[in-house]
């Protein structure tokens, strides 16, 4: 069985794709590239088709981490049925994300930091209008809560 992700956030160039990234290289070292799959979208359609944010790209790429691949796509619907993770970055993503959501679908809705209870914070902030070491800041939450999330993952017993 494979497990997909997919992580969520307003226009899908910064926190949404570094998440990806970042979740992806953690796959990668621990060898489950075969058994999950990890994707990224946005709430709203501003970007799609455009690579991330020069400054997401540049904050991963100083952690040996390249998204300059990832397009953004918008979040739609289905996304709930081919998904068994759909994890929100902020209150008002999750917001959106509960107003298309139904119990009778696949998909877990949560927020991505709940996976990392030792931060105080409850969303990973949007560093796009921000200044300084934003981008680095949201890579540090993306990675403390992407090992929650392997952790939560390999601990359903769903990875085969």
């Amino acid at each position: 069985m494979v497990i997909a992700v997919l992580f969520v956030c307003t226009g899908n160039i910064c926190r949404s794709p570094s998440a990806e990234g970042v979740f992806r290289e953690l796959i990668a070292r621990e060898k489950l590239v075969d058994h999950i799959d990890v994707a990224s979208a946005g709430t709203h359609g501003w970007h799609v088709g455009n690579p991330p944010d020069p400054r997401s790209i540049e904050a991963a790429l100083r952690r040996g981490i390249d998204i300059r691949a990832q397009r953004a796509r918008q979040f739609k619907a289905a996304d709930y049925e081919s998904n068994d993770y759909v994890l929100a970055m902020d209150d008002e993503n999750m917001r959106f994300l509960k107003s298309t959501y139904s119990e009778d679908v696949r998909a877990r809705l949560a927020k991505f930091l709940t996976f990392a209870p030792q931060l105080t914070e409850n969303d990973v902030p949007d560093p796009y209008y921000g200044e300084g070491n934003g981008f680095e800041t949201v890579l540090d939450m993306i990675e403390a809560a992407s090992h929650g999330l392997l952790a939560d993952i390999q601990a359903s017993g769903k990875l085969t």
